[in-house]
C-alpha cells in the first residue's frame, strides 16, 4: 500500500511537480465502487488524470471504469493524488 494514503503532502521541487502544489492521497482500497479522480505520472514525464469508478484496488494496481466504458489500470506506484469525487449532475 502507498505510504501516504490518508495524508496530504506538499509536492517536492522537481521536474514533475510544481513547488507549492498540494496533492491529497485520500482515496484507497476502501473506495472500490466509488467515483474517484486519480492523478498519475506518465512514463515520458508529466501528469494525467483518470476519472471514473474504482472496480478493483489490489496487488498494487487500481482498475477504473471511465464514463466512455474503457477500463484504465494505474499502478499504485504511479499515483500522485487520489480522492473521491461526487456523482456527475443529472442530464437535462
Amino acid at each position: 500500500m502507498h505510504p501516504n494514503w490518508g495524508r496530504s503532502s506538499v509536492a517536492d521541487v522537481s521536474a514533475e511537480r510544481r513547488p507549492g502544489v498540494r496533492y491529497a492521497l485520500t482515496a484507497g482500497p476502501q473506495d472500490v465502487g466509488a467515483r474517484v479522480v486519480l492523478r498519475r505520472t506518465l512514463p515520458g514525464g508529466g501528469l494525467s488524470d483518470v476519472l471514473g469508478y474504482v472496480r478493483r484496488w489490489s496487488d498494487g494496481v487500481v482498475t477504473v471504469l471511465t464514463r466512455d466504458g474503457s477500463v484504465v489500470e494505474v499502478a499504485e506506484a504511479d499515483l500522485v493524488a487520489a480522492k473521491r469525487v461526487p456523482e456527475p449532475p443529472a442530464r437535462r
